[in-house]
């Protein structure tokens, strides 16, 4: 056992190591120069349109949902501890200069994830249910005409479910419950996957129409919270982005006149945890997108774009504010633990806004993951296969309240990583399609009549 440990130890940090990151950055390069900076040109306009929208139920197709719902789901699944957890751990490993590179990251994934709804709404397909069913795998089959690569992806997606979506997402439920309030895991685990089966078992409809209630009213919650912490110590915010900039391209910073940071720790902490809060480039919301009704692929490809900017930009930068202008860096290693500390030092129920926040942002990373691991299971098994793995699903939420995950973490990690490699491997090669939907879209923004209107532009190169 110790061997598999450190095998999948190595394999994880050789993965999220330089290999993919250059992946995912260079994606994000590469996408933003071929589609000219959209995610910066069109700002105004996509937030218009989406955020300014996002209560827009009007036209839903039967078997499909509402843009805003598929956001939602997407955002349940995206929107997880590593908002939380993963920022500080960015600060601690990599100092107050990594949040500029998480940004940096943010803004190029924005390309990215604008790239990946367009072609997963491109290249969807109506299932026997009426369903609507998409994402890299259909796209890299479909488009790339590489169905053993589709495979590849559908089957890593599959299993990572279980872990990154599933059982360390309910651990870290149980785990916080316990340290903060005593509560068994074993009654948690029991209450967490009733309430998994109650929701899961209705398909993405009954998971789209919790999540559009459960994500407004959890990202609300934790960025009033991070607001007033902020507030509180407002006249240590000139400092707190002082010390971003400062850090990000410095090569030698420290914290606290202790610790010091390279540039390339900086830089790959900040990078790393980006990419893993927003998950551009790993394939994963794409598959929630692409359930949406809407008449072209560019205009739920802009809600991607909203995507990235609500998961990094708004809420990550709230948590490395709160961390930053509180004064707790340097006080404990431990990232949850700074945060929390970081929450009491602003105002007294400032830990529990931890708590609360941790657990509905893991639920709905749950949530989230079973349609995504559904849909690649689906895709590689067949449509039998639902109800099994929705059964398995829910077992496993339990089994993750209840059990010392150890390596499963890793391998989770080993898993999600692999899932990205096939996923770029599509979207690069088929942004020729997304830069001639893009001028498609944007050249006549009015309601179209349907896919027969652009179907034409899905054989660019």
């Amino acid at each position: 056992m110790q061997q598999f440990t450190n095998l999948m130890t190595a394999i994880d940090t050789f993965l999220w190591g330089p290999p993919i990151l250059i992946l995912l950055v260079g994606a994000g390069i590469i996408l933003t120069t071929r589609l000219t900076g959209i995610q910066f040109r069109r700002l105004g306009y996509i937030l218009k349109n989406t955020l300014g929208k996002m209560f827009d139920k009007s036209e839903i197709e039967e078997g499909g949902v509402s843009p805003f719902q598929a956001l939602s789901t997407a955002l349940a699944a995206t929107v997880g501890t590593g908002n939380i957890v993963g920022v500080s751990v960015a600060i601690i490993t990599g100092g107050p200069g990594a949040v500029f590179w998480m940004w940096v990251a943010a803004l190029l994934g924005m390309a990215t994830k604008f790239s990946e709804v367009t072609l997963a709404i491109a290249y969807r397909i109506r299932r026997a249910d009426g369903q609507y069913a998409g994402g890299p795998m259909y796209y890299i089959d479909r488009g790339l005409k590489l169905p053993w690569l589709a495979k590849a992806f559908a089957f890593f997606a599959a299993v990572a479910t279980f872990g990154i979506g599933n059982s360390v997402q309910s651990n870290s439920i149980s785990g916080v419950l316990k340290a903060n309030f005593g509560f068994n895991p074993v009654i948690v685990g029991i209450i967490l996957a009733v309430l998994t089966a109650i929701v899961v078992v209705g398909g993405i409809q009954s998971i789209s129409k919790v999540t559009e209630k459960l994500v407004p009213l959890m990202a609300a919650l934790y960025i009033i919270g991070s607001l007033v912490v902020i507030v509180v110590h407002a006249s240590a915010i000139p400092d707190a982005f002082a010390s971003i900039f400062k850090g990000a391209f410095n090569i030698q910073s420290a914290t606290g006149g202790a610790v010091g940071f390279t540039l390339m720790q900086t830089i790959r902490a900040g990078v790393s945890r980006g990419v893993f809060t927003n998950e551009a480039g790993l394939g994963s919301s794409p598959i929630a997108h692409a359930s949406a009704t809407t008449d072209h692929p560019v205009r739920q490809g802009i809600w991607g774009i909203s995507e990235v900017f609500i998961d990094t930009i708004v809420i990550c930068t709230m948590t490395a504010l709160v961390v930053l202008t509180s004064g707790v860096l340097g006080d404990s290693t431990d990232a949850s633990t700074l945060v929390a500390e970081a929450f009491s030092r602003g105002f007294g129920p400032g830990r529990y806004i931890v708590t609360i926040g941790l657990t509905l942002f893991a639920f709905s990373t749950i949530l989230g993951w079973e349609y995504y691991g559904e849909t690649s299971a689906r895709y590689f098994f067949g449509d039998k296969i639902a109800w099994p793995y929705r059964i398995l699903y829910i077992i496993m939420v339990f089994v993750g309240c209840t059990i010392d995950l150890g390596v499963a973490w890793t391998v989770a990690n080993v898993l999600n990583g692999l899932m990205a490699i096939p996923n770029l491997i599509g979207v690069i090669g088929l942004s020729g399609v997304v830069l001639a939907l893009s001028k498609d879209f944007f050249k006549d923004t009015r309601k179209r009549t349907g896919p027969e209107e652009y179907e034409h532009l899905l054989h660019r190169k």
